[in-house]
């Protein structure tokens, strides 16, 4: 189980770290997506978009170091069921919204298999924290 954790983990942190490089650079385009979905404040839409790609970088390296794994996976749990549920609302509104979820060339509207794939990887990341840290983890080299 402890190499299961190891591949989910490192996976998942790899996914998070290419999103987010991904997304980098990109806030207008980011902003832009996450106002298509209708549900944020104008306030929060610019702040977050510039905040977002930092977050999946650094969940994602601390998932791949193992390092707050637990914290990191529980994060990265919320994260992505709060993605499924943005898409879903989305898709049961109508609404034509772009998912922006690999950067500013992702033009994949939102529907109901990314709904599946982001509470899939909310899955992922749970299995993850309630097993963690796993092996070659930094958390396991750390005496408390």
């Amino acid at each position: 189980m402890k190499a299961l954790v190891l591949v989910l983990r490192v996976l998942l942190g790899l996914l998070l770290i290419v999103t987010g490089a991904l997304k980098v650079g990109h806030a207008p385009d980011l902003a832009a997506a996450i106002a298509g979905f209708r549900l944020l404040p104008g306030a929060i839409v610019a702040p977050m978009a510039v905040i977002l790609p930092y977050l999946e970088i650094v969940l994602g390296a601390y998932l791949v170091v193992g390092l707050f794994t637990r914290v990191a996976a529980w994060a990265a749990c919320a994260q992505f069921a709060i993605y499924a549920a943005a898409i879903a609302s989305a898709v049961l509104r109508h609404i034509p919204a772009n998912c922006g979820c690999f950067g500013p060339h992702d033009q994949a509207t939102a529907d109901w298999p990314h709904v599946a794939f982001d509470l899939a990887l909310a899955l992922v990341a749970a299995v993850v924290a309630a097993r963690a840290p796993g092996t070659l983890a930094l958390d396991g080299r750390i005496k408390t």
